[in-house]
């Protein structure tokens, strides 16, 4: 895969994910205006986001065609580890923006600011730690 595709596919595969986590904190936060409900929305649409992103990634980004419970156990063990520090980027962005100006709408566009650099930082960990195993492309 040249890297220009890998680029493209895994832009294309972060705004499914994004997508799907701002989905389900929308679903989230309509359904409830209890205290808790923004922490719950937040928890929830990453939950989604991680398990769609983790899918599509494993195959399509970094070839790695393993299977059965241990493979996928171990792997999206790691993948989740990785993504431990870009979600503190993500969240911190996205309550940052929520904090500053209380608004949904800016506090979706920091939660899309701080996932797009989250995910930059995330397909290098998942390179290096994760797949290492893939046939992915390898920019220089």
């Amino acid at each position: 895969m040249s890297p220009l595709h890998l680029v493209l596919r895994y832009s294309a595969f972060a705004v499914v994910a994004t997508l799907a986590n701002l989905g389900m904190q929308r679903l989230v936060l309509a359904g409830s205006d209890q205290p808790g409900a923004y922490a719950a929305a937040v928890f929830l649409g990453t939950l989604t986001g991680l398990v769609i992103k983790y899918l599509l990634d494993k195959h399509w980004i970094f070839a790695d065609y393993s299977g059965g419970l241990a493979a996928h156990g171990r792997k999206f063990s790691l993948y989740t580890a990785m993504g431990l520090v870009t979600t503190a980027i993500f969240w911190g962005t996205e309550t940052l923006f929520w904090l500053l100006w209380g608004t949904d709408t800016m506090r979706e566009l920091g939660a899309v600011l701080g996932l797009a650099v989250g995910y930059v930082v995330k397909y290098r960990l998942d390179r290096r730690f994760v797949f290492t195993e893939g046939a992915v492309a390898r920019p220089a």
